[in-house]
């Protein structure tokens, strides 16, 4: 997701008409309380309809505190983050928090930085959209708490203390949290509550904080949509076009239909569906389902056929400007210096460990249940509406936590959801049905990371100062003929496609950075940290070269650049500092260095290396400095940063998705390679210490490994790496 997404759909009025509008209920002998975000005064109505969903924190009779999530849980850790900012305030045992999904309510789950009018999870956002309302929650349910017991022991507020899920006073009485829930429930509800200020924080900036959720996930019991088994539920593989664009004619399942276990097969929106009692038999019923498509409309290139129509587009220039600063063109004709460069970028796969997948029941009261990883569960609660023929507010949204998705569960054709549904609906609603894809579905129905090139051009005055710069982008947009165009797609120019180039952070006094959007029926999504996972590449791989052309050090080069840029600087010099980079590397080792921005979030990372017998990058070592703000988890912030690292490790160096006339050519991990545990670097993560609010983690620790360790293999062998992955044979 995109900074420039949340700045489209928030309409903030400011702080000082922007409010939180607290409220509490009780619900059984438990104490809910919630919040909603109110605007010009007036606050927007929470309807929660069909869904059980209506606040943010739940303590219950039993001591157990359920923290209803606004984000979604993919592995990034947002639950144990959320979870850590009400435990901050609560005080409750931390043994007995749980989080769980919730949703139905744009009220009160409502991103915040999207200005909270669309529950999403997305663009890192998930810290910064929960840092202040659930650590008010917290505190107000604590607050509520501590005034039931005062009534019940009639003893003043402030005699009174509550830590570790026990309310307690000086003469010896005591109560735990869920003693006095219903009490509390039913007691005034404050107006405004004082927040701990950072000196007083236990939980907040915690390192060795241990996940609320290590036991379910580390013993196997944690469920996840995969997992799902409600009594009568079957299973459905779908067979999707081999061609992207083509459509269904007909298809002939007389044989699955005699296969023991299928229940049906049945047509769906895109495709077939092939219904049985279990995973297996799904399968193996839909290899003889005679299917015929009419391919008319469908994308018959290959990946070489695409690479060279981007080329020559990229040769015309773009066709809308995203951003244009001086006169390039001025500058090009005194430079002293010109350097050219070509940077090739492929199709990329998400490829979470738990493929996509959805199930979905109706209940005999009307309302339908969609399990499954909503990661737009607002846009999702919709389509399963119309797809089933009911008003949305007869939906109950079933929040799973999934394993990985890196943008592929926010899907805005809500694909996944529509299957599932479809899929239930064509069988009369006579049993709950999951639908599951198979890896190479994933692999060859997916979305994916666009295709995209930048042909770009750096002039040099005879200083060696960098003083244009110009990038033609080709590619597919996201956001096109989609729900998020108008959000999205600005003058012709999709935000997405140009993030991180066309809002670069160096001081350069002519820059120009043009488009041409390409059209093709292959459908393209965000992926971990969208745009920026070319547009890093493709800029911070040229500023080492302008670098090296001008006969300047690669970092103090940038940090020239970036005087009005504190922040970049900062972690830029850190990385350096820690990586050791004015000093000798070991023998046979290299470095190269890189800094980007992601999600307001800033990252450098110095990247050491060997070359192998292959002439392939080993990559040995990895320093990386992240300013996200505040770390409101340090071992979480460390985790996604290694995380992204590796994921972003794999993806330059080895993954790739291609076209045979117009079919995926890879179906597994055996074809579509990934980083491998042996292959994983040694990571050293330094924090900035940050009183700023806190941004996100999850995306901006992917965009600078590729350019990173492409500066090193420049460093280890004069070879610039422009056509990804590393291990194309084009490049050698």
């Amino acid at each position: 997701m995109h900074d420039s997404f949340l700045a489209s759909l928030a309409r903030d009025p400011g702080p000082s008409r922007r409010s939180f509008l607290v409220g509490a209920t009780a619900l059984g002998s438990s104490l809910v309380v919630g919040f909603a975000v109110k605007s010009d005064g007036a606050p927007d109505a929470a309807k929660p309809g069909a869904n059980p969903f209506v606040g943010y924190v739940q303590i219950a009779a039993d001591d157990t505190v359920t923290i209803y999530s606004s984000q979604m849980d993919m592995g990034q850790g947002i639950y144990h983050g959320i979870a850590t900012l009400v435990q901050e305030e609560l005080e409750a045992d931390w043994s007995k928090v749980t989080v769980v999904g919730g949703a139905g309510n744009t009220a009160l789950y409502g991103n915040i930085p999207f200005g909270g009018k669309i529950q999403m999870t997305g663009g890192s956002s998930g810290t910064a959209s929960s840092w202040e309302r659930y650590r008010r929650a917290g505190a107000a349910a604590r607050a509520m708490l501590i005034t039931a017991a005062a009534e019940r022991w009639n003893v003043p507020v402030g005699e009174i203390k509550a830590e570790n899920g026990v309310v307690s006073h000086p003469s010896g009485k005591s109560a735990t949290y869920g003693a006095l829930a219903a009490s509390a429930a039913n007691g005034p509800v404050p107006t405004s509550v004082t927040l701990k200020q950072p000196g007083e924080w236990k939980y907040i900036g915690n390192a060795t904080l241990a996940r609320y959720d290590s036991r379910p996930k580390s013993n196997g019991t944690q469920r996840y949509t995969i997992d799902l088994r409600e009594p009568g539920i079957l299973t459905a593989a779908v067979i999707h076009p081999p061609l992207f664009g083509a459509t269904l004619k007909s298809f002939d399942a007389s044989k699955a239909k005699a296969m023991k276990g299928v229940v049906d097969v049945v047509e769906i929106p895109r495709g077939v569906a092939v219904v049985a009692t279990g995973m297996w038999e799904a399968m193996k019923a839909r290899e003889v389902v005679s299917v015929e498509w009419d391919d008319t409309k469908a994308e018959k290139r290959s990946s070489g056929e695409i690479a060279a129509d981007y080329r020559a587009a990229a040769e015309k220039g773009g066709e809308v400007v995203a951003a244009n600063v001086g006169d390039t063109d001025a500058a090009f004709s005194k430079a002293a210096k010109v350097i050219d460069a070509r940077y090739e970028f492929p199709y990329l796969a998400h490829a979470p460990l738990e493929p996509i997948n959805a199930a979905a029941r109706m209940n005999p009261d009307g309302t339908l249940e969609v399990w499954g990883g909503h990661q737009m569960p607002d846009l999702y609660q919709a389509v399963a509406a119309k797809v089933a023929g009911i008003t949305p507010d007869k939906v109950i949204l079933r929040v799973m936590k999934t394993g990985g998705g890196f943008g592929r569960r926010a899907s805005v054709d809500a694909d996944i959801i529509v299957e599932a549904v479809a899929t239930a609906k064509a069988l009369g609603w006579k049993a709950p049905v999951k639908v599951q894809w198979t890896r190479e579905d994933d692999m060859r129905a997916g979305r994916y990371r666009p295709a995209f090139i930048h042909k770009m051009k750096a002039a040099l005055d005879e200083n060696g100062n960098l003083i244009a710069l110009r990038d033609t982008l080709v590619g597919q947009s996201i956001a096109k003929s989609t729900v998020m165009e108008g959000a999205l797609v600005h003058n012709g120019v999709d935000v997405l496609s140009v993030e991180g180039m066309a809002n670069q952070p160096y001081a350069i006094p002519n820059l120009r950075v043009d488009l041409t959007t390409t059209a093709s029926p292959v459908s393209v999504l965000w992926w971990r940290a969208v745009g920026s996972t070319h547009t890093a590449y493709a800029l911070e791989s040229f500023i080492d070269e302008i670098a090296h052309a001008a006969g300047k050090d690669p970092v103090a080069f940038r940090l020239a650049m970036l005087k009005d840029k504190p922040r970049h600087a900062a972690v830029l010099q850190l990385a350096a500092e820690k990586a050791g980079w004015n000093s000798p590397t070991p023998a046979g080792r290299f470095r190269g260095v890189a800094v980007a921005e992601a999600f307001h979030s800033y990252v450098a990372q110095v990247a050491e290396i060997s070359v192998d017998n292959n002439g392939l990058p080993r990559v040995h070592r990895v320093v990386c400095a992240v300013d996200c703000g505040i770390a409101v988890n340090p071992d979480q912030v460390r985790a996604q940063m290694e995380g992204g690292i590796g994921f972003g490790l794999g993806a330059i160096l080895k993954s790739r998705i291609t076209l045979d006339k117009g079919k995926i050519v890879q179906g597994n991990f055996d074809s579509y390679d990934v980083l491998r545990i042996n292959e994983m670097p040694s990571v050293e993560v330094h924090i900035v210490n940050s009183s700023a609010p806190p941004t996100g983690v999850g995306e901006p620790g992917v965009p600078p490994i590729g350019p990173a360790v492409a500066n090193a293999m420049f460093e280890a062998t004069g070879r610039r790496i422009r056509i990804l992955p590393f291990a194309n044979s084009e490049n050698s």
